[in-house]
């Protein structure tokens, strides 16, 4: 149940209106607006609350009918600005991450990163750790990779990003990235979603290859019921009976998403077809849907790349594809002033 604060409301309206919800039994989260509060109660019933109608600075109270509630537009009138150090999820111009799949040598790393920074991207990718279908794929350099991550961050300027497995590397892999990748195989991982909700570092949630739009909402909701604010959403793709492509790249989904929640919805163009052809309609098509931003896998040698070659551009490939995607990132600029 969400509780609209009027703009009258006062800081002694708004704290006996936190104070009704505990004595109900229930956990009050507070988002404050422009002139304006959202008090959102979570865990249980929430019949009792309908007498805060009448309750000094209360403008309304609204039943939520969706399970997730934090996320939900209901509770936030405004859409969600994410910051990245200077790097802004939306905001007023479509972010562009872009780096390889793995980190694999320092050279590549830093040849890379030049490279899409020229071209025109804001941050960089790179995986550390790295969850294979088959335990005898490459897995990641591990801390030698988050190691090489920080050290071409202080040579190019380029926030990091890199995912994040399990519990256990949580405290490590905050002392070197800039924000932490869920990824689709740890969307529903909980124990990994409740100490995320508890870091002060931004957090990107890839939506699971078979989970609906309601469940990967649901996982974002463990992040923001543990107190992490800072979250964006990436759409990466889905299984289908589709073949030729290794995921289907669902921007219907990716749209219903941005328009039941308040946070920014960014695509993944790589792993959403599995196909450096595609990557570029791919990446156009998800901006002319709404999107936020794209991640997009990027490596110096794709055919020699030790995972995801195949779905990897080249330099001079990324680099066209930014180059196409100029007009695309200032309609979707012109849309987010508009839906803002």
């Amino acid at each position: 149940m969400h509780i609209n604060m009027a703009i009258t409301a006062t800081e002694a309206d708004i704290q006996q209106v936190m104070n009704k919800v505990k004595e109900v039994g229930l956990k009050p989260h507070i988002t404050r607006g422009i002139g304006r509060s959202i008090i959102t109660a979570v865990g249980g019933s929430c019949k009792d609350l309908e007498t805060l109608k009448h309750a000094p600075g209360v403008e309304d109270v609204v039943a939520v009918s969706h399970p997730f509630k934090l996320v939900s537009r209901h509770a936030k009138s405004e859409r969600t600005r994410v910051f990245v150090g200077d790097v802004c999820f939306g905001g007023d111009e479509a972010v562009v991450i872009a780096g390889p799949c793995s980190v694999e040598s320092y050279e590549q790393l830093l040849t890379t990163a030049r490279a899409v920074k020229a071209a025109g991207a804001s941050m960089l990718r790179g995986g550390a750790y790295k969850p294979r279908t088959s335990p005898y794929d490459f897995q990641g350099l591990g801390v030698e990779a988050l190691r090489l991550l920080h050290q071409v961050r202080e040579e190019t300027g380029l926030p990091v990003i890199t995912e994040v497995m399990c519990t256990d590397d949580i405290e490590m892999i905050c002392e070197y990235a800039d924000m932490l990748q869920i990824g689709a195989r740890n969307m529903q991982n909980f124990s990994l979603l409740r100490q995320l909700g508890q870091i002060d570092k931004p957090v990107l949630l890839k939506r699971g290859p078979s989970s609906t739009v309601k469940e990967w909402l649901l996982a974002a909701e463990y992040l923001l019921a543990g107190g992490n604010r800072n979250v964006v959403l990436c759409e990466r793709g889905i299984k289908t009976f589709e073949t030729e492509m290794r995921n289907t790249l669902d921007l219907g989904g990716m749209s219903l998403a941005r328009s039941l929640s308040h946070l920014p919805v960014i695509a993944d163009p790589s792993h959403g077809t599995g196909r450096r052809d595609l990557i570029k309609p791919a990446s156009r098509a998800a901006l002319a849907a709404g999107a936020d931003g794209l991640i997009i896998e990027v490596h110096p040698s794709p055919e020699h790349a030790l995972s995801d070659g195949a779905q990897s551009l080249n330099l001079e490939e990324f680099a066209s594809v930014m180059n196409s995607l100029s007009e695309p990132i200032r309609t979707v600029t012109r849309a987010h002033a508009v839906s803002a």
